[in-house]
This record gives C-alpha cells, sequence and structure tokens, in this order.
C-alpha cells in the first residue's frame, strides 16, 4: 500500500489561478511547423461547457506569461507578442487525440495564436470572432499527444489576438490529473507492503539511522541466500526504480554488488547496483570519509529497462547465492511503463554531427557547445539522442531548444561535479532529458547543479530528471516567466529546486523530488525579493536536510496543491521564514490544499524541533498576510504547527486545517503577534492542542475543535 496519496478526481476540482507576465519577441527558434487539422467552429452559449469533451482542462490552472493574465474563469491579454497560456494535459497512451480549444473572441477579425505541443510548434490556431467577449464556441484539432503529461500552449506569435479569452482545453479521453500532489507515471511499492521473509524494521524516525531516512520510516532487510521481497504489479511496466542501501566500502567509495529481480518466480535480471552515490559522513556540508563518523545519506536508486511485467506479475528481488553484499535495505520501487525513445524532431540539429559520440569516456563537452551554436544561427533546435554523453563544463543556452528522446534515454553526465546548463537569456526550452553527474558529495562552490542560471521570458522546462548533482535546478534573477513541469530530482547532494532571489512569475509543477540534500523546494528572496512564483502540484519525499517547501521571504508567492512526506532533520514540510537574511514578505503569502505526511524534525544545531508547518519571524518581522488554507497535517513528528522566534508575526490566517496526530503540540506559539484561526481541528496531539505561552492573540472563529 503506498504511503503517499495521489487521489485522482477531475482536474477542475483543483484550481489553481496564477498571473503571468514576461515577455518575448516572436517564435521560439529550432521548431518545426506543422499545421494543425481543423475542424468547425462551433459556437456556445455562455459559461456553457463542451459535453462532447471526455477531459477539460482550465485555464484557472493554466500557466500564463507574457503579459497574458487569468481572470472571470479565463485566460486572456494575447495583445503582445509572446503572450501564452500553458494547459497540461495528461493521456494514458500515445496516439492521436481530439482537442478543442474554448475560446470567446470579441473582436470583429479573427485573432491568432499559435499552437505549441510539448515546446514543439504545430501551427496557426485562427478564432473567429464569437460575436462578443462572454459568447464562447470551440475550435478543434487533431495533436499527436504521448503518454502521460503534455503540455499545450497557446501563444501569441503574431497578429491581433488582443481580444481573445481561453476557457479551458477539453481533450478526448483525457485523464484525470491528481488532486493534489504529482501526477506520476509509475506505481509506487512500498517493501514493508510486500510479502517477505526478509527482515522488516521500523518504524523509526531517529536520526541517523536507515529506518529513519525510509519511506513510511520502514524498510525491508535482505541479508541471507533466499531472503526476498516480493510485490504484485497493479499495471504493466517495462521500467523500475530500486531504492535500496548497501554497505559502504570501509575507507568510503561505495562497494558494487548484483541483486536478483525475479518475475512470476523467473529470474529475468541480474540487477547492478552500487553505494557509489549514497554514505556521507561528518558534520554538514558532510564528507566521503567514514572516519569521522555520523554516517548518514544511506539511500540511493537504480533504474532499469527493458523489463516485460505484465499487470498481475509478481516481482520480487532476491538475494541469491551470487549476490555478495552483506545487506540489501529495500526501501521501494516504482514500476512504470515507458514508451519507445521519442525520434528528433525536424529543423533540429544532431550533436553526433559535431563529433559527439554515446557511452564512451570521451568529452561531449565541445559538440554539444558547437551544436548549440550552430543551431542559434540555423534557428534550429539541438538534438540529444539515446545515450550518454560526457559533459566536462556547462553549456550555455539563450533563445534555443534543446531536446533528448525521453529521459529514460538520453543522458548528459557530467565529470568532475560539472555538467548541466546554465541559462543566459529568453525563449530556451530544455525537454526530455537526463542530468547526473559523478558527484560524491556537497561542493557548493565547485560542482554544478543540472539547470541554473538565468532562462528569462518565454522558457519552459518539461520531462527533465536530475540525479546525482550538486542542485536540480537552481534559478536566478532573470527569470520571468519560466515553467517547469513534469519531471523528477533525486538523490542531489543540497537543493532539488531553489528560486535563489528576483525570480518573477514563474511555476513548477508536476516534479516528483526524493532524497534531496537540502530543501526539496525554496524560494528565497535572497538579495532581491521572489514575486508571484508558485510551487503546485508536487510530490516530495524524504529531503535529508531541510524542508519539503519553503518560502524565505518575497512577494506574493504560493505553495499550492502539493503533498510532502518524511522530512529528516532540521526540516518542517512547509516553511515560511525569514532565515538566511531574506528580504521581507510583501503582498499575500499563500499555502493552500497541501497534505504532510510525517513532518517536521529536530534541529541538533538548536537543539530544538520544528513543526509540520513552521513559520518563523528572524531578525524581521512577519506583517504581510500569510494565508493558511485547507492543510492536511498528518502524524507530525513533533508539533503540528508551530509558529516562532524573536519577531512578532501577524496578519496570520489559518482556515480548514486538520491536524491528525501530532508528537509534540497540535499548534505551539513562540512569538507575539495575531492570527485568526477558523475550522482548525486538533486530533490526538501527544502533548496537548495549544501551548500559547507568550501570549499570542488568537481571533477565533467558527469550526475550532480540540485545543
Amino acid at each position: 500500500m503506498k504511503k503517499i496519496s495521489h487521489t485522482l478526481l477531475p482536474l477542475a476540482a483543483a484550481v489553481l489561478a496564477v498571473g503571468g507576465c514576461g515577455g518575448g519577441s516572436g517564435a521560439p527558434p529550432g521548431l518545426s511547423d506543422k499545421a494543425a487539422a481543423s475542424v468547425e467552429v462551433v459556437p456556445q452559449a455562455s459559461g456553457a461547457v463542451d459535453k462532447s469533451a471526455a477531459q477539460a482542462y482550465r485555464a484557472t490552472e493554466a500557466f500564463v506569461s507574457g503579459g497574458a493574465v487569468v481572470g472571470g474563469g479565463a485566460a486572456s491579454g494575447f495583445g503582445a507578442v509572446g503572450a501564452r497560456a500553458i494547459f497540461t494535459v495528461n493521456v494514458a497512451s500515445a496516439g492521436t487525440y481530439a482537442v478543442s480549444l474554448n475560446y470567446a473572441n470579441g473582436n470583429h477579425g479573427a485573432g491568432k495564436l499559435t499552437l505549441y505541443v510539448n515546446g514543439l510548434r504545430d501551427g496557426p490556431v485562427n478564432l473567429p470572432p464569437t460575436g462578443g467577449a462572454a459568447t464562447w464556441s470551440t475550435k478543434g484539432a487533431k495533436v499527436a499527444l504521448r503518454a502521460g503529461l503534455n503540455t499545450l500552449t497557446y501563444r501569441a506569435d503574431g497578429g491581433d489576438a488582443s481580444g481573445v479569452a481561453l476557457r479551458y482545453v477539453g481533450v478526448e479521453n483525457g485523464a484525470p490529473m491528481a488532486a493534489r500532489g504529482a501526477t506520476l507515471a509509475y506505481q509506487e511499492y512500498e517493501a514493508e507492503d510486500g510479502a517477505t521473509n526478509g527482515v522488516v524494521s521500523g518504524p523509526s524516525r531517529d536520526y541517523l539511522t536507515v529506518e529513519g531516512q525510509s519511506s513510511g520510516r520502514r524498510l525491508v532487510s535482505l541479508q541471507s541466500t533466499g531472503a526476498r521481497v516480493e510485490w504484485t504489479a497493479t499495471q504493466a511496466a517495462n521500467a523500475l526504480v530500486v531504492r535500496y542501501s548497501m554497505p559502504d566500502a570501509a575507507a568510503g567509495g561505495g562497494t558494487d554488488a548484483t541483486l536478483s529481480l525475479y518475475v512470476d518466480g523467473v529470474k529475468v535480471r541480474t540487477l547492478a547496483l552500487s553505494s557509489r552515490y549514497a554514505w556521507n559522513y561528518g558534520a554538514f556540508p558532510y564528507s566521503d570519509d567514514p572516519a569521522q563518523g555520523g554516517a548518514t545519506h544511506f539511500y540511493d536508486e537504480s533504474r532499469f529497462t527493458g523489463l516485460a511485467i505484465a499487470k498481475g506479475a509478481r516481482v520480487r528481488l532476491q538475494k541469491d547465492a551470487g549476490d555478495t553484499a552483506a545487506y540489501y535495505k529495500i526501501d521501494l520501487i516504482d514500476l512504470e511503463r515507458i514508451d519507445a525513445p521519442l525520434a528528433m524532431p525536424a529543423g533540429f540539429v544532431d550533436i553526433r554531427d559535431f563529433g559527439a559520440r554515446a557511452d564512451d569516456a570521451g568529452d561531449d563537452m565541445a559538440a554539444v557547445v558547437g551544436a548549440i551554436a550552430a543551431a542559434r544561427a540555423a534557428g534550429k533546435g539541438v538534438w540529444i539522442p539515446p545515450g550518454r554523453f560526457n559533459l566536462s563544463g556547462r553549456p550555455e543556452l539563450d533563445r534555443v531548444q534543446v531536446r533528448g528522446a525521453g529521459m529514460w534515454y538520453s543522458e548528459l553526465h557530467g565529470t568532475g561535479g560539472k555538467g548541466g546548463f546554465m541559462g543566459r537569456g529568453n525563449d530556451i526550452t530544455v525537454a526530455d532529458l537526463l542530468f547526473t553527474s559523478d558527484a560524491l558529495r556537497r561542493k557548493d562552490a565547485d560542482d554544478n547543479p543540472g539547470l541554473e542560471g538565468d532562462f528569462g521570458a518565454g522558457s519552459l522546462i518539461q520531462n527533465v530528471w536530475v540525479e546525482h548533482m550538486k542542485v536540480g535546478a537552481w534559478l536566478g534573477a532573470n527569470n520571468d516567466g519560466l515553467y517547469m513541469v513534469n519531471g523528477r530530482m533525486r538523490d542531489t547532494w543540497a537543493d532539488g529546486v531553489n528560486f535563489s532571489g528576483g525570480v518573477r512569475n514563474s511555476r513548477v509543477s508536476h516534479f516528483s523530488f526524493r532524497n534531496t540534500g537540502d530543501d526539496a523546494m525554496a524560494m528565497w528572496s535572497q538579495n532581491a525579493p521572489n514575486v508571484g512564483n508558485s510551487f503546485s502540484f508536487n510530490t516530495a519525499q524524504l529531503p535529508l536536510l531541510a524542508n519539503a517547501y519553503a518560502i524565505y521571504g518575497g512577494e506574493s508567492n504560493k505553495v499550492l496543491d502539493n503533498v510532502a512526506a518524511d522530512t529528516v532533520v532540521s526540516a518542517a514540510g512547509i516553511a515560511i521564514s525569514t532565515r538566511f537574511n531574506a528580504k521581507p514578505f510583501a503582498g499575500t503569502t499563500e499555502v493552500r490544499r497541501n497534505t504532510l505526511h510525517r513532518t517536521g524534525g529536530f534541529d541538533p544545531n538548536w537543539n530544538t524541533t520544528f513543526g509540520g508547518l513552521w513559520i518563523y519571524a528572524e531578525g524581521q518581522p512577519i506583517s504581510a498576510p500569510v494565508v493558511v488554507d485547507t492543510l492536511e497535517l498528518n502524524d507530525s513528528t513533533y508539533d503540528g504547527v508551530l509558529v516562532t522566534y524573536n519577531q512578532s508575526v501577524t496578519n496570520l490566517s489559518l482556515n480548514n486545517v486538520n491536524i491528525n496526530r501530532a508528537g509534540g503540540y497540535g499548534l505551539n506559539f513562540a512569538v507575539t503577534g495575531q492570527g485568526t484561526f477558523s475550522n482548525v481541528v486538533v486530533t490526538d496531539a501527544a502533548q496537548g492542542g495549544l501551548n500559547n505561552p507568550y501570549p499570542y492573540t488568537i481571533v477565533r472563529g467558527a469550526g475550532n475543535s480540540g485545543w
């Protein structure tokens, strides 16, 4: 049974309104132009919904930038070149789908937008007048979509679209999205929920234990020959991820060993595993030297393809005689059905034509840089074919697309801790790639993130996987209107994603984070305020240090519709904080519709504990409004909600907050200030429902209980 619930409901049930701004000039380079197959425009009465659309993806959930805005249930403001609305849609399998755009056009002439499918130009969309700004019609097309999440971007590339408003996109036979958390392509199976003759260990949240860094705080250890753990596949799969811990070498550096994979009782693969990317020691920022003691970072993950696992098949991991590690501590597996590699689109250059060679020891840095320069000069994109390509440095991007065959196929591997991409401009697309490196510990001054810098306006990062790098994405001040969607950040040495100051009107959605070495997702207004950004519909598991989601200062930022589980140390599930010399809070900070499982943690440096939700005023008050609405706090390690430190917290609002079990207080106030509280329910808090010694001024509304 999965520890994290990804309840599926129609997307319209999770309403998300985000405004955007920014800009761009003309169509992004490197795009093929394929005319969409238009169908009849069908007028509709105001307020009607096209009943023929199996799944509606509404503009209130779309990402807008470049001057487009969302209001009144629709996206509008397409008068400027570069204005765009990106709808994220979901289908069960690859194929051609009927897509209907519900729109109004109050102008006398046709409005013109351009459709991009997963960042590639599909063709123009002409939107005839509908007879009024509140009179709605549909415009249809046949669109090729891949299995899982896709983006449909309607962008103003020229022509007059100032009178156009978009209300929803309907996709025939479209699939619903997760109501909270990321919509994930895989099924997750906890080891302790499988059938096993191994040793089930936990639950324990003790710091510096393997159990404390395990999903659900439990694991299965395979120690003797014949020890096994087995699950029944709920869906067909051909790819596997195993999260495991094996012994380190006596002097550090990891060990290699195999583990046997069986399907329906038949051995199908000998899995090559390693603890090379696990095991850190000593004090922050940690080392690879066991002599320093204080072992942590016990787990790593390995991925495998080319499997044939039918729905209902029995999938077993087993320690056979040839599997020589002293133990294999299994936390979980992910099973996934992946499609064949994507083909190179028209209008792209292949890095192999510039000297890159897959799956060898050579350095492909010059080839990739040369391909990027040639693509920009010719108005084309850059293609990374299947295979691993080595980067001794970090290529820079501006007004170019770089795409691969899929994040299971095309890998850019950094050597010497390097690799990744540096954004240096606007209209950048990075899609369908895996970024890795050989970094073995956290080296902030030396090593590279997977994605860093300034992606400017009009950029898209879609379907990327970052693993074994310092950071997943570290983004700075010249990002305005960046959309990151559908990816994975795993086993990084520091943050998963950090908006490190000055980022505006940008969003990260449908990303999975696991085993990050610092905040899974952070907005840190360190030198300039982050403004108008959103972390929405993400899933964060097991950040080893710090929080699942954090907002450090800034203006009008949001944490919406996310799931988090199993924070470890110096951690909250969600932190709203002025730490690290953050710029002051301004506007309204919103925390809405989130679910936190087993979050909060002990801080050994301060000898104190953090709550599942932690609001922390250090060095400056938090006086701008902070709105927390519809929050589930399940089994918090210490306090459910902690509001604390040496400055006041005012204009705090909590509504529809359920605190279901807490190891400390339900609500703990160690600060002055005032807040309003309605429908806040505390159940089974070990130390009591409320601790308020200062006291904090509590304005009670209706529906509170348990405190």
